[in-house]
């Protein structure tokens, strides 16, 4: 920014003008570094890329919802179960290629007896895909048909 003008009787002044030669010289420089390189940008290379046959993706196992309840009653996928007939069901899940993944969740109030005897069968049934879920609120089955 320039500073008045040559006369040195006057007291020097500020020019309320903004100089613009330099904004100038930087867009000019610009341009034609943007012309110099845009040609390049446009120039194929031709490539001779491998060809790779793909094998499809391991499909994710099922998911198993096993609930228990205050009282401690079991559910398979929101349908009641009985303690006779849960060893059997783990096996016929254990059984199946992939194994299903067994996600356990139980209501707060449910004693922790009712959570290891389901535990133990699932090892004994064989399962090893198994995983805790965790519920907000508490599980109401009171209205699932049986």
């Amino acid at each position: 920014m320039a500073i008045g003008g040559f006369a040195r009787d006057s007291a020097p002044t500020p020019m309320s003008e903004i100089n613009t030669t330099p904004l100038v010289d930087v867009m000019l420089v610009l341009l034609v570094v943007m012309m110099v390189t845009a040609p390049l940008l446009s120039q194929v290379i031709k490539v001779d890329l491998p060809r790779a046959a793909s094998t499809p993706a391991e499909q994710r196992p099922e998911i198993v919802r096993l609930t228990l309840d205050a009282e401690g009653h079991a559910y398979w996928n929101d349908q009641a179960l009985t303690p006779e007939t849960m060893p059997a069901r783990l096996q016929q899940a254990a059984a199946r290629a992939p194994q299903p993944e067994l996600r356990l969740s139980a209501d707060r109030h449910t004693d922790y007896e009712h959570v290891a005897r389901v535990l133990g069968a699932a090892r004994q049934a064989g399962l090893t895909r198994l995983r805790f879920a965790t519920v907000s609120g508490d599980l109401d089955h009171a209205n699932t048909p049986q």
